[in-house]
């Protein structure tokens, strides 16, 4: 019985992944950016505790839309994150890790600039 308990744990924690990673950017989907560096820009919500998170993995993107570089779900839906440390895991989870952090400030705003690197498999 621990047995089958094991397998199913197994095969629901890698569909949620895969499902995870099926996320989209400008209609790519993250496990299919085909590139090895990516940088998450990170800006606080407005009267909110929430990021919106863009990535720019080098893509071409049309002017004036910038949701275009935001991670979508399988439903077109924008993906929001708690925090910069959630994208940084959520990208992590997606096969990246982080090599560098720096933030600008514009206006009375901080913009959150995270360097990913695809991991070697």
């Amino acid at each position: 019985m621990k047995m089958k308990n094991l397998f199913f744990t197994l095969i629901f924690s890698i569909f949620g992944l895969t499902t995870l990673c099926a996320q989209t950017v400008n209609g790519t989907p993250i496990a299919d950016i085909d590139v090895e560096y990516v940088q998450i820009v990170g800006t606080s919500k407005l009267l909110s505790n929430k990021v919106t998170i863009n990535i720019d993995f080098g893509q071409e993107n049309k002017i004036f839309s910038a949701k275009d570089t935001q991670i979508k779900d399988a439903n077109g839906k924008l993906t929001v994150f708690n925090s910069m440390i959630d994208a940084l895991n959520f990208m992590s989870k997606c096969g990246y890790e982080f090599v560098n952090a720096y933030v600008l400030t514009a206006g009375s705003q901080n913009v959150y600039h995270y360097m990913m690197k695809k991991r070697k498999e």
